[in-house]
Order: C-alpha cells, then structure tokens, then sequence
C-alpha cells in the first residue's frame, strides 16, 4: 500500500514512537520492552511486537473500537471452554498520546498463517477447524453478543449485489458476475437455521488462524464474537481448504445442505465485498477474496 493508498478512510496515524509513549504512560513495567511494527494483512487493527512475548494490537479506525473491549470481555470467558489458544488480554489500554481509542496488549501467540487452498497438512487441519467449531456451538455462556454478520442472510443482500455491481466494472478482476450472482441468488431461497442462535467466530480467515507444522495451534482476532447462524463458521471450507479437506470439515461437522448452502453464500459475499475494496491496498485480503470466488465458482 502505497503512502497514497490508505486502506479505509478516517486511519489514525500509529508509528512505533506513539506505541512506545502508551505502553511507558500506562504500562511502565513493559517501558523498557522493544517495539517493533509486525506486517499484517489485518484490516481493522495494527500489531506491533513488545518484547519477545507479547503484541500491543490498536484500532486503525473507529470502528474497531467496539472490537477492543468485545475481546477484554469475553477471551477470558471463552479461553478454557476452546481446545486451541486464543489472545490473552494482559493489559487494557486508554486512549492518551492523541490516540482516541481502547487498545490492548495481549500474550504473543507463536505461528504462521496457512496458505489459502495448499495448507501444509489440510486433512488435519479440516479435523482441527472442526473441533474448534464444534466448541464454539457448544459454549453455553448466557449474554452472548449479536456476531457481526451474524443474522439472516438477506441482510447482506443490498451490499452483495452492490459489490457484484461494482465487479462488473472491473474487467481486469475476470470475475464471471452473472454466475456468482446466481450462486448468491439461490443461496437466498435456502431456508434459515432451524435452531437458536450459536456462538460463532465469525471470521474464520486465513489471516485469522496460526498453525504450526500444518496444525492449527490458534484462532485469533475475536471482534465478530457472538451469537449466530452456525453458517457463519464455514468460512474456511472455501478461504482456505481444498476440496478434500473442505469435504472432510463438513463431515466432521454434520451440516446438512441448507446450512453448507448458506455458508459459501456468506463466505462468497465476504470476497465479493473485500475484492474491490482492499484490491489496490491490502494485497493478502484481496487474494484471499479471489481464492474464495474460485473456489465456490468450482464447487458448483
């Protein structure tokens, strides 16, 4: 991303001078610590390293914020109840220095992000994937928030089409418009889940796990937490699975076809949506969004 390029409008500057300043201001036993900006295919956050073992994570925009003290509250709730590592909150920031919003430090999470559709190990992984699903549905924690983007799918509708409208104007994305409209157009006529609400993730990206010898060893970056459509946690059966592993996640999962529909409709929608927004300024989300309209287009 070029310095013309700013990914969304309203970023507030952040340098490791100004992380430097808030960690010494209200977290003086880490003053002495080094700090060192971590390169991200993240939207919403900036990360930067404090010592050898921990991230301070800060909000890019406003609407981030929100995100911060949805994580403080419930990581440390939902961390023993996952069999995989979440972040852990080791201190909760205040705005000062001219930064406006929460942030936090959390314990470093050692690992690398999976490569979308050639994972190192993807039937082990699906299987992992899978059971850390399985968990979240099964938390019984009462006062669970609303996921981002969890409710019906017709809620995505104007912005989808939007997207795809958007698509068509540009040639050079070689998106076949027509045919991911009437993948999203079926998926529309699916009914909804026939159960309550479960807790989901809601953002399963690539970006989002960590992996280690092709094995899941964390799932992070919790600010879509909630309660949900269970759909809302196949993401990685299109963004990151070929189609063995893709097929073997959804068994483990036992989702019937109305579900699996309505899945790679919110997986496709996400793409659609990120494909022209990020496309000229964050290379990894951009490629992520045309792994997933490939693979969807190929299923069908």
């Amino acid at each position: 991303m070029s310095a013309g390029q700013r990914m969304h409008p309203g970023m507030h500057p952040i340098d490791e001078d100004l992380v430097r300043r808030l960690v010494a201001g209200q977290f003086p036993q880490w003053a002495g610590q080094a700090v060192e900006r971590f390169p991200s295919g993240g939207t919403v956050n900036a990360m930067y390293r404090l010592g050898d073992g921990m991230v301070v994570r800060l909000p890019l925009v406003e609407g981030g914020a929100g995100d911060v003290a949805l994580e403080q509250e419930w990581l440390p709730r939902l961390a023993p109840l996952l069999p995989t590592a979440v972040p852990e909150v080791l201190g909760a920031g205040r705005p000062a220095e001219g930064y406006p919003w929460p942030w936090s430090v959390h314990r470093w999470l050692p690992g690398v992000n999976p490569e979308a559709g050639a994972p190192g190990e993807p039937l082990l992984l699906a299987a992992d994937l899978a059971r850390f699903v399985t968990a979240m549905r099964g938390v019984a924690l009462p006062g669970a928030p609303r996921a981002h983007r969890g409710g019906p799918l017709a809620l995505l509708d104007a912005s989808t089409r939007a997207a795809i409208g958007e698509l068509r104007g540009i040639p050079e994305e070689d998106v076949d418009c027509d045919a991911v409209a009437a993948v999203w157009e079926d998926a529309l006529r699916v009914p909804g889940p026939d159960g309550p609400p479960v807790w989901v993730h809601a953002d399963l990206m690539p970006g989002n796990l960590l992996v280690d010898g092709g094995r899941l060893t964390a799932v992070i970056d919790f600010g879509c937490v909630g309660a949900g459509d269970p759909a809302c946690d196949l993401f990685p059966a299109w963004n990151l699975l070929p189609g063995g592993a893709r097929e073997a996640f959804r068994e483990a999962l036992g989702v019937d076809d109305a579900t699996w529909i309505r899945g790679r409709a919110r997986a496709l929608s996400q793409a659609l949506i990120a494909l022209p927004y990020y496309r000229a300024t964050n290379p990894a989300m951009a490629g992520t969004a045309r792994h997933v309209i490939r693979a969807v287009l190929g299923e069908g």
